[in-house]
């Protein structure tokens, strides 16, 4: 199976909004409780790639997963801090296009000179049809630490649930920091 990575595109938010959906509706790894509309979802992968990558895994012609970075907080002093989000579609998962997405994900915020990566993963009270700690173990198979639990913070399905905040360093610190590069420019000295 040949796997393909590249950055996305308006033309790709049917097909991610597809993914997304099946996650809103039927689990509570994502707190949205309603489909975004695609228009919705043109302008968050318009916004996103301003500053940070937006990747999509491409296998036999049809997008398996994606994979975004943003802003950690939004305080000059967090600039070299990023947030993840990553959905796979169901039927792709198990087959290491989560690591690779993460892979060239990080790769790039580290020319972006980001130091912090952050995860924040939905935890049930419990695990139940809605929700396991598998996104937990996957992150921390890829290096991320949790370094935060907020308890029963969102309610979905007549349920509440908690969120872990895990972390992984990726770049060194140095004093003064390296300017942030926005993705644009990333782009355009060939990533």
């Amino acid at each position: 199976m040949e796997i393909l990575i590249r950055v996305a595109s308006e033309e790709d938010a049917g097909e991610l909004l597809s993914i997304y959906a099946y996650y809103v509706k039927n689990t509570a790894i994502t707190f949205e409780h309603a489909v975004p509309t695609v228009e919705e979802f043109i302008c968050r992968i318009k916004e996103t790639l301003n500053n940070y990558p937006y990747l999509v895994a491409v296998v036999n012609g049809k997008i398996a997963g994606y994979i975004y970075a943003g802003r950690f907080r939004t305080r000059a002093s967090y600039a070299w801090s990023a947030s993840t989000s990553i959905y796979i579609d169901k039927q792709y998962h198990r087959m290491g296009i989560g690591k690779m997405l993460y892979a060239e994900l990080e790769n790039i915020l580290v020319k972006q000179n980001v130091v912090n990566v952050y995860a924040g993963a939905a935890d049930p009270v419990e695990e139940d049809e809605y929700l396991t700690r598998n996104s937990e173990h996957f992150h921390e198979a890829i290096g991320y630490k949790v370094v935060a639990r907020y308890h029963e913070c969102g309610s979905k399905f007549g349920r509440w649930y908690n969120l872990v905040e895990m972390e992984k360093i990726i770049g060194k610190r140095t004093y003064p920091p390296k300017e942030f590069i926005p993705f644009e420019k990333i782009i355009q000295m060939n990533f």
